[in-house]
């Protein structure tokens, strides 16, 4: 059997130019077999071997693969459990034939046998089946069998044919918008509009996943071990460069997504810049075997504004100083020589404001592919915009930005930490503490993520109850419990789903944008 075998006879075509000509689509609808090329103007067909030749292609498809699965079901209805989580009726390339697999599909669910006999009676009055041959058609069918063994492979063809048309009708679409000048919407919003349907094409009927057997489970999650084994015990994740906080989670596990909450000024931002420093400076100097690429999209400050931050840290410089110009000679220069270093740290930043979750996932997979991408950075969740054309209410289109991030980590196997804001009920409770339903939006975030951490710096609502200096008892008071809290800042691990909840308690420097291990012997610390 031959390709031209299997071409579907087509309507007859008028006179028309060679195909191989440069042209414009012409507009199809999707269900349409075949589309035309028109060049534009007057220009001549290229190689015609006569003027009369018709112009079309047909879509991919294979009749004799479809023919022969329906063939090996009706031989053996255990045929149809090869295709049965993948292949849907609308997949066949000729209708009557998904009407035939969606009635079989409902005898056998039924505990009934599917056959050309006992299909027959669904097919009465058939008009499309009965042009086709009719109970005739169905014995044929039953003839074109040849082994129930390939049921799987044909069910495979079937559906890997079945994309190319959705990408064909895709791609028409697109084009047709493109020309579409009448259309009030930008090329860019195009673009990730399209990127978002090629994303759910390719992944509304991935088969591949499915069950696996216990032994194999087993095989990686004693490799996980073994990898926490070789450094000692410590983790089995990328470092966020703080031993408490690692030593609380494990790292930061693949495939992972982690929440970092706090009301403003708590120090979100400069706790995950640090974390994203540690890891990626850990990458380079342990040569990729600890660490990991970075890729950081900041939705609210700039590339510039974030590197001044990692710079100040570094070199121990006031940030603040640095943005007004106030540097020592000396200082400056210690800038210049640790920058040369720090530009080797392979952490890519990412400052486009109002991405949308299609957009992140787009650079993110292109990083990946680039530069071997191993954790992935988001300032912050409140910020992505919602995909085109969402209007259900802010709660719905939080849900749908966790999901695709939680999507992400799963497809790209690496860790994502989004940072979120807190609601300001957290403000209203004495401490102010914050708790998992502080997060805005919290039903989707609390579910979606494997981590929830909070910040909670008390020194910070503390010094905005300074006392009336008239009262030197209580400013006494308010003073030695300022001490005692002066540059602390408590990680709340809110929930975990592989490890115990509770508080890390680290060294806040806000002069230089920077948490540390806090010392042992500080009169705060309560770590090991």
């Amino acid at each position: 059997m031959t390709d031209r075998d299997n071409i579907i006879p087509l309507p007859d075509i008028p006179d028309g130019p060679h195909p191989d000509d440069m042209g414009s689509f012409e507009p199809l609808h999707h269900d349409d077999p075949g589309y035309q090329l028109r060049p534009p103007g007057d220009l001549p067909a290229k190689n015609a071997p006569a003027k009369d030749m018709p112009a079309f292609r047909t879509l991919p498809h294979n009749l004799t693969a479809e023919k022969a699965l329906l063939g090996a079901i009706f031989t053996d209805n255990r045929a149809y459990e090869r295709v049965s989580e993948f292949l849907r009726a609308e997949h066949f390339a000729i209708p009557e034939h998904g009407k035939i697999f969606q009635a079989a599909q409902k005898l056998m669910e039924n505990g009934q046998i599917a056959d050309p006999i006992t299909l027959a009676g669904f097919f009465e009055g058939n008009d499309e089946l009965i042009a086709m041959g009719g109970a005739v058609y169905l014995a044929e069918l039953a003839a074109s069998a040849v082994t129930i063994i390939n049921a799987g492979e044909y069910g495979r063809i079937i559906y890997d044919l079945h994309m190319k048309r959705e990408l064909i009708a895709l791609g028409t679409q697109m084009v047709n918008g493109a020309y579409d000048q009448g259309v009030q919407e930008s090329a860019t919003n195009q673009i990730e509009r399209s990127e978002q349907q090629l994303y759910d094409l390719a992944t509304q009927g991935d088969f591949e996943g499915g069950f696996q057997d216990f032994r194999t489970s087993i095989m990686e999650a004693i490799h996980m071990a073994e990898a926490a084994h070789k450094r000692d015990g410590a983790l089995a994740g990328v470092t966020t460069g703080l031993k408490d906080l690692d030593q609380m989670l494990g790292g930061l596990h693949n495939s992972d997504l982690l929440i970092l909450a706090g009301r403003p000024s708590m120090g979100k931002t400069a706790l995950v810049t640090n974390i994203a420093y540690n890891a990626a400076y850990s990458y380079h100097k342990s040569g990729g075997e600890e660490g990991a690429v970075v890729g950081f999209f900041s939705l609210e400050m700039s590339s510039e504004q974030l590197a001044a931050r990692i710079l100040s840290e570094q070199v121990e410089v006031s940030s603040n100083k640095m943005r007004k110009g106030e540097l020592a000679n000396e200082e400056f220069t210690r800038l210049v020589v640790v920058s040369q270093e720090l530009h080797r740290i392979p952490l890519f930043i990412d400052d486009t404001p109002a991405l949308t979750v299609s957009a992140l996932r787009t650079r993110a997979r292109r990083l990946k592919r680039q530069h071997n991408l191993g954790l992935i950075v988001v300032d912050y969740l409140q910020l992505i915009s919602p995909p085109p054309g969402s209007s259900d209410g802010r709660v719905n289109e939080v849900s749908e930005i966790t999901r695709g991030l939680k999507t992400l980590a799963k497809e790209l196997n690496i860790p994502v930490i989004a940072l979120s804001q807190l609601s300001r009920a957290v403000e209203s409770r004495d401490p102010p503490r914050p708790q998992l339903s502080d997060l805005r939006e919290s039903g989707s975030i609390e579910q979606d993520a494997d981590v929830v951490m909070f910040i909670y710096r008390p020194e910070y609502y503390h010094e905005r109850k300074r006392p009336d200096p008239d009262n030197l008892d209580k400013i006494h008071e308010w003073e030695e419990k300022l001490e005692k809290i002066k540059n602390i800042g408590d990680v709340i691990i809110g929930k975990q789903r592989h490890g115990p909840i509770g508080d890390v308690r680290l060294s806040f420097q806000g002069e230089f944008t920077r948490f540390a291990d806090l010392d042992p012997h500080h009169p705060a610390y309560e770590g090991p």
